[in-house]
């Protein structure tokens, strides 16, 4: 939330704020700099377009992104003393000027004081989306999204925060990891020698979607070494457009509400943009036909802990699907018969293509 604190209490002037409005990476590992704006940003949480406006500028679409505490996927320590260690984070999406993937480390006092601590990219890449997980004198740091063109599916990002000096160090380790792993959980064991990895997403390379940690994974903190708690051979595929545009069933949902609550005005509304959108006029009740198979299979239910997340069960196992913006992402929690499988595959994608007015096609996780 922001709070648009006078940002001359804590000496910042239109001169100040156009030395340090840009995000910098370090000179050091780590360097320590003081900033009264960053200050300002840090107690305000203003978003980078805030702040300049509240400055009058300088746009971030000449002079690139703005420096924010505003953040996504930045994780947040709480010590015993009080300080709290934020790492990392990003700050707007990709296609936003302000989109920025931070690799700092923010400390924040008691008393209200703030220390920042900058790194060369070589030493800490940006991170975000990542665990933390204080161990003795130390942070360890798991996973990262990070920008495109640095993830490699076929490692993961481990790194060591010193708490006394704030130094990173990389880590370096064998065994069989997750991969490119983000969102995901960590849990430190009781006697503080390993961490378990669980949930999460999974980069498998560009082009491919985020396919969902089905899996437990272990740490061991002395040897540094990864092992596989669990091999759960579930069924995980996806189905998208092939010409790879967003799908549009949120769009669908909404209009279908609109229709059942007879708000006429605002479902004409939405289904003339649907209609331009897809390049036909669509009905919009073929919604609740998408999961309806022909099979036997439990009654469909919404996941009301999870956005747009819709369950069934088929042979006493539970059958997941989640409505991203890119596709039908489906995880099967289980064995079903081959022929049920590849049934469901084949009549999802003649169904999301005839809903879509474009054809459609399946990529299987692996």
């Amino acid at each position: 939330m922001e709070e648009k604190l006078d940002p001359g209490q804590f000496g910042v002037t239109p001169a100040l704020f156009r030395e340090w409005r840009a995000p910098r990476f370090g000179n050091g590992n780590p360097q320590k700099l003081k900033s009264n704006v960053w200050e300002w940003l840090v107690h305000s949480r203003l978003s980078g377009y805030a702040s300049t406006q509240m400055m009058n500028g300088p746009s971030a679409f000449v002079e690139g992104p703005t420096w924010s505490f505003d953040r996504f996927g930045q994780s947040v320590t709480e010590l015993s003393d009080g300080r709290k260690i934020y790492i990392g984070g990003e700050h707007e999406d990709y296609y936003d000027p302000d989109f920025y993937i931070y690799n700092d480390v923010v400390v924040t006092h008691p008393q209200g004081s703030v220390d920042f601590y900058c790194y060369r990219k070589s030493d800490f890449p940006p991170t975000d989306f990542h665990t933390a997980t204080p161990v003795g004198e130390k942070i360890i740091i798991i996973g990262s999204l990070g920008y495109v063109g640095e993830r490699n599916p076929e490692r993961t990002g481990l790194y060591s925060l010193s708490l006394g000096y704030f130094e990173i160090q990389k880590l370096e380790s064998s065994g069989v990891s997750p991969g490119w792993i983000h969102r995901h959980a960590a849990t430190l064991s009781e006697d503080h020698h390993s961490i378990l990895v669980t949930k999460g997403k999974l980069y498998a390379g560009e082009g491919h979607p985020l396919w969902e940690n089905i899996d437990g994974w272990e740490l061991d903190l002395d040897g540094l070494r990864w092992e596989r708690l669990t091999l759960r051979n579930w069924a995980q595929f996806e189905i998208r457009r092939k010409d790879r545009r967003t799908i549009h069933l949120f769009e669908f949902r909404t209009a279908l509400s609109s229709l059942m609550l007879n708000l006429k005005d605002q479902y004409q509304e939405e289904m003339s943009r649907l209609s331009e959108s897809l390049g036909y006029q669509p009905d919009v009740e073929r919604i609740d036909d998408l999961y309806h198979f022909d099979m036997e299979h439990g009654e469909l239910q919404k996941d009301e802990d999870a956005y747009h997340v819709f369950y069934m069960t088929i042979d006493g196992v539970r059958l997941r699907v989640t409505e991203g913006l890119q596709g039908l992402h489906v995880v099967v929690e289980g064995r079903i018969a081959g022929k049920k499988e590849s049934l469901i595959k084949r009549q999802l994608i003649d169904k999301l293509s005839t809903l879509e007015n474009s054809p459609c096609e399946l990529e299987v996780y692996r």
